[in-house]
């Protein structure tokens, strides 16, 4: 048994890593050429574009490697009941279950690998990609309005929001507003530069403005003016970080498990929507797992009959059928976060449903057939 796998393992590897190589020189070529317009602003170079679309190459892997499986896959087994190996295989005592547990022995390594790709190796990748553009282009634009953050704390609840990233993290064009328990506007402080510490904000330049309560008589001769202070540097105890702020940076796919969990907590605790960040978080588990599901799909090819008939026809439709995949997964992500569904059940709904065709038409070319 050591043999057989040895032997459809490495076929399926050398197959599986073809294909990727194929489909991340694809999307690295695209990334280049987008990156050129950019190249000469400042001092951003074609050596620093080649490293930046180089760091999104984790990113393309993480996404891509399900549909290269089916498509390695689709491609291995074909060419086994093609060539009449497979065939062997049976006879020398391969059934179904052991051919099946064996897919299910390699989709395990293959689960592992993209859970360490799009949980490790992607945001750590992606976010070094855009604080290099930072340090050579200039700031992080965070948007046309910057990132905005909620924070409740002890009495008062606070609205922020950060303008755009330095190369280095640090934050530019920065205002907290303030208000009491009844909503009311309490101070508002800006800065043109902070800094990141363990449990605060460190502004540099900061001025703070300091709202009276209103006034009982509500006449305008009996409110108290307005206090302006103007602070070298003013420390903002907070709880948000700086992984917090590069949310707005970092798509939420990119983000790793431990990062969108500690940001729905925040979000929860602040009476913000989650919505969208708790299907991306149950995406990040369960998406691995679509591994399996693509060699099982694979699997079943393995027992058609043919021998002059190409295979080119059944890898296209491994081709279709693994796209269909990519774009039924984001179609649940958009539909569960717009109707409210059950997070788990958004992310979870297009690999069920794949793993219920593979295993239909596994029972049905295996036993039927």
């Amino acid at each position: 048994m050591k043999t057989v796998r040895r032997l459809i393992y490495k076929d399926l590897i050398v197959s599986i890593s073809f294909v990727c190589l194929g489909f991340i020189s694809l999307f690295a070529f695209f990334d280049l050429v987008d990156e050129l317009p950019s190249v000469g602003i400042k001092n951003y170079q074609l050596i620093h574009a080649i490293v930046y679309v180089a760091l999104q190459i984790p990113g393309h892997l993480y996404e891509l490697l399900p549909i290269c499986i089916l498509i390695g896959g689709v491609f291995v087994m074909a060419r086994f009941a093609k060539n009449s190996e497979f065939t062997i295989l049976r006879t020398s005592g391969l059934g179904p279950g052991r051919a099946l547990k064996t897919l299910l022995l390699l989709g395990a390594g293959f689960v592992i690998l993209t859970f360490v790709m799009g949980d490790y190796a992607t945001p750590f990748a992606n976010q070094t990609g855009e604080f290099l553009k930072a340090k050579y282009q200039g700031t992080i634009s965070l948007g046309q309005t910057g990132a905005w953050l909620k924070e409740r704390q002890l009495y008062n609840h606070y609205a922020v929001n950060v303008g755009s990233l330095s190369g280095k993290g640090e934050m530019n064009h920065i205002r907290i507003f303030e208000f009491d328990s009844n909503d009311l506007l309490v101070s508002s402080t800006e800065s043109d530069y902070g800094q990141f510490q363990d449990d605060a904000w460190i502004l540099d330049g900061a001025q703070r403005i300091e709202f009276p309560p209103p006034s009982k008589e509500n006449l305008p001769t009996s409110r108290a003016p307005l206090m302006v202070l103007h602070l070298d540097k003013y420390r903002w105890p907070t709880a948000i970080s700086a992984q917090m702020v590069s949310v707005a940076l970092l798509k939420p796919e990119r983000m790793s498990v431990y990062s969108l969990f500690n940001y729905i907590q925040h979000l929860d605790e602040n009476g913000q929507a989650a919505q969208l960040y708790e299907i991306e978080f149950w995406k990040k588990l369960l998406y691995p797992l679509s591994c399996v599901v693509m060699l099982m799909l694979a699997l079943p090819f393995a027992y058609l009959h043919f021998r002059t008939m190409g295979i080119t026809g059944y890898v296209f439709g491994g081709v279709v059928t693994g796209i269909s995949f990519f774009l039924l997964n984001n179609v649940f992500g958009y539909i569960g976060n717009i109707s409210h569904w059950q997070p788990w059940v958004a992310a979870a709904a297009p690999s069920l449903i794949y793993f219920g065709i593979s295993l239909g038409a596994f029972a049905w070319v295996v036993y039927r057939k």
